[in-house]
């Protein structure tokens, strides 16, 4: 399989890559013509199939991009998605882990909290689709539910395709954003022409029927407005005694059971000691440095996006932690005096694009911990490169979690450790 889940065949000497198939099946395919240095094909049937193989659970799956590893047992997924991360490891970073710790699974349906769906009304059918993207092209796939979603909203894309074809905004109105939280669930519909009061009134008694909270953006985030109540949207860690508030379209992490567990290796690698000043780097709403906070003297955190760092105080604030402090900043950008300042435990959770700034400015001398969060392990490949030989830290300690079952995405948290 490659990093993204597609099977790989030797054809005659040539490279085929076939999707849905898997390493030790024998199968019939149809080549598509060639693209670019790549002969790709599709799958006719499987003829001889493997032991891993399952019948994919979703009607979706092969036309809807959303999932790519439904046919594969959530075993064999997992152990798929550590391999890619070893491999990153070693052949990118030059390094393996002294320590493997079990993988991170969660229940592999009705996980997915946050999603962006897709909305299109097709002229040529008079109808609106909702969903996430086909596989193999631009258009949005006609779905009527998705098991992946958290209910109530796994059941109800059809619905919701009915309720935006009666609308004055059918053919302006391209995505939802869906946020699930604790004790609320809010949809947020991006339209690009003012609604009417009638779809205000009929977008309003469905979200009253299915217990939703409506939203309309008319443009950037700060567009956003409710159409009926807005509850706030809070999610827990148990273990901490701790509560998030966040907005419907803030960046939270999609799977509450397997968040809940990387935060809770990440404080246990960190080993906080109650003199230790910590930097989380990426902090978000404050996801990770609030428990982190709760063991150290002091903590920054530092964010690119302003609100997020507006949220991350408030939420320090109702859990009345008062030694953490979150900042505003570019991580790219050079020159940042926290950069130059000593701490004990950094903690990186950067986004796909990796964390080079930081790794390559940060004074990393008095560093005893870095605790790496990455969801690209490519890109987090390069960074270990550097912790190691230009640092001088060792990988002591790595974790594969499964944040996104039936996908090829994968989380994996790193811990590195001076001698």
């Amino acid at each position: 399989l490659t990093h993204d889940g597609v099977g790989v065949a030797d054809l005659d000497g040539r490279k085929i890559f076939v999707a849905d198939a898997l390493p030790g099946v024998r199968v019939e395919v149809a080549l598509r013509k060639r693209c670019r240095k790549m002969q790709e094909a599709d799958l006719v049937r499987v003829l001889e199939p493997s032991s891993s193989r399952v019948q994919p659970a979703c009607e979706y799956f092969g036309r809807c991009g959303g999932c790519a590893l439904q046919h594969l047992t959530h075993a064999a997924q997992v152990e798929f998605k550590q391999r890619v991360v070893a491999e990153a490891l070693k052949r990118i970073g030059g390094v393996e882990p002294q320590e493997w710790l079990p993988p991170v699974m969660s229940e592999p349906w009705n996980y997915r909290r946050r999603a962006r769906l897709g909305v299109k009304y097709v002229t040529a059918k008079n109808r609106v689709l909702v969903g996430f993207r086909e596989r193999a092209g631009p258009y949005i796939t006609d779905m009527q539910s998705c098991p992946v979603l958290m209910p109530p909203v796994d059941g109800l894309l059809g619905e919701l395709a009915e309720l935006i074809e009666k609308s004055s905004v059918r053919d302006r109105l391209p995505q939802i954003e869906v946020a699930v939280a604790d004790d609320a669930v809010a949809l947020v519909f991006r339209a690009l022409a003012d609604p009417s009061a009638d779809d205000t009134e009929a977008f309003r008694a469905f979200g009253a029927r299915f217990g939703l909270d409506m939203y309309w953006q008319r443009g950037g985030p700060g567009t956003i407005v409710p159409m009926n109540r807005a509850r706030p949207l809070t999610y827990r860690l148990p273990e901490f005694g701790l509560t998030f508030e966040f907005l419907p379209t803030d960046f939270v992490q999609v799977n509450i059971a397997v968040n809940a567990e990387l935060v809770s290796t990440a404080v246990r690698l960190a080993e906080i000691q109650a003199t230790d000043r910590v930097l989380d780097l990426y902090c978000g709403l404050g996801n990770f440095s609030l428990p982190l906070a709760q063991r150290a003297a002091a903590l920054l955190g530092v964010e690119g996006d302003a609100g997020l760092v507006a949220r991350a105080v408030r939420n320090a604030a109702r859990n009345g932690i008062g030694n953490a402090r979150f900042v505003a900043a570019d991580l790219m950008a050079p020159g940042w005096s926290f950069y130059r300042e000593r701490w004990d435990v950094v903690v990186l959770d950067p986004p796909r694009t990796g964390a080079e700034g930081p790794v390559a400015g940060l004074d990393l001398r008095g560093v005893r911990r870095v605790v790496f969060v990455s969801c690209q392990p490519a890109a987090a490949g390069r960074r270990v490169r550097s912790l190691v030989e230009k640092h001088g830290f060792k990988l002591r300690t790595a974790r594969v979690f499964d944040m996104f079952p039936h996908t090829h995405h994968v989380e994996a948290l790193a811990l590195f450790t001076r001698d």
